[in-house]
C-alpha cells in the first residue's frame, strides 16, 4: 500500500478557511459563540502542536520515565477538567472522581498493551495514543455522568426532601438518579459502537489506514480499542457516582449536596 501523503504547511492551513463556513452559520442563526468557537480552535491548535513536539522527542528517545509523566500530565488533566465542569463537588468526591479515572484508565490501558498487544508499558507508541483515548473518552464520561446526577437532583429537590421527611434513606432516595446519571453518561459510547463501520469511520482506523495498514489489521485494533474505552467509560463512571454518592449525606442520613467536609 502507498505511503501516507504528507501536507505542507500551505496546503495545512487551507483546513482553517472552513471554520468561515461555521463563523457564518452561528451568526446567521445569531448564535453567540463565535469567539468561543475561534479560542477553541487557536487553544486546539496550540495543544496538539505542543503535544506532537513533545512526542517527537519521546518516541526519538524512549524511555519509561517519560512515558510516566505524560500520563501523569494526562490523567491530571482529565480529573481538573472534570472538575473544573462539576465545581460544586465536595473532597472527598473529588477524590473518588480522581480515582476511578486513574485506577480504570490506567488498569484497561495495562491489559491493553500488554496483554492484548504484546507490548511493553514502556513502549511510548503504543502506551500514549491509547492512554489518550482511553482518557479523552472517560473525562467525557464522567463529566456528563456527574453534572447529569447533580442537575437531576437539583431538578427533584422538592420530591427528595418529602420522601427523606417519610423516612425513605439517603441511599434508597438516590440509586434511581445514579442509574440514570449512568446510564447518560456511558450511551453516547453505546451509540457509537453501534454506528462505526457503518455510519463513520473512526479515527484511529482512519489513521492507521491512511498510514498504509492493512483495513484488516485497522479493523483489529479498532474493535479493541471500543471495548476497552467501554469498559474504561463504564468503571470510571461506575466508581465515580456509585462511591461518589455516598458522599452527598452524612452519617445522620442529612443530605449535603454543596457541602465541603
Amino acid at each position: 500500500m502507498s505511503n501516507i501523503v504528507q501536507l505542507d504547511l500551505w496546503h495545512f492551513t487551507l483546513i482553517y478557511l472552513l471554520l468561515l463556513v461555521v463563523v457564518s452559520v452561528l451568526r446567521f442563526t445569531r448564535i453567540n459563540q463565535t469567539k468561543s468557537l475561534l479560542w477553541a480552535s487557536a487553544r486546539m491548535t496550540l495543544q496538539l502542536t505542543l503535544s506532537g513536539l513533545i512526542l517527537t522527542y519521546i518516541f526519538q528517545n524512549p524511555h519509561p520515565a517519560f512515558v510516566a509523566v505524560y500520563l501523569a500530565g494526562m490523567i491530571t488533566f482529565a480529573v481538573f477538567r472534570v472538575f473544573s465542569i462539576n465545581k460544586q463537588l465536595n473532597r472527598r468526591f473529588r477524590v473518588i472522581v480522581a480515582a476511578s479515572i486513574a485506577f480504570s484508565g490506567l488498569a484497561v490501558m495495562v491489559y491493553f498493551v500488554a496483554l492484548v498487544v504484546g507490548e511493553s508499558l514502556g513502549n511510548p507508541q503504543y502506551v500514549i495514543p491509547i492512554s489518550g483515548m482511553l482518557m479523552g473518552n472517560t473525562m467525557t464520561g464522567v463529566s456528563l455522568g456527574v453534572k447529569t446526577l447533580y442537575q437531576t437532583l437539583d431538578d427533584q429537590a422538592d420530591r427528595i426532601e418529602t420522601l427523606q421527611n417519610m423516612g425513605v434513606k439517603p441511599d434508597r432516595l438516590f440509586m434511581p438518579f445514579v442509574r440514570r446519571s449512568m446510564e447518560t453518561a456511558i450511551l453516547p459510547t453505546i451509540n457509537t459502537m453501534v454506528g462505526i463501520g457503518i455510519v463513520s469511520l473512526p479515527g484511529m482506523m482512519t489513521g492507521q489506514i491512511l498510514s498504509g495498514t492493512l483495513p484488516t489489521t485497522a479493523i483489529l485494533y479498532q474493535i479493541a480499542i471500543m471495548i476497552a474505552i467501554c469498559t474504561t467509560v463504564c468503571l470510571s463512571t461506575f466508581g465515580s457516582l456509585y462511591f461518589g454518592y455516598r458522599t452527598l449525606y452524612n452519617k445522620r442520613n442529612q443530605i449535603e449536596l454543596n457541602a465541603q467536609p
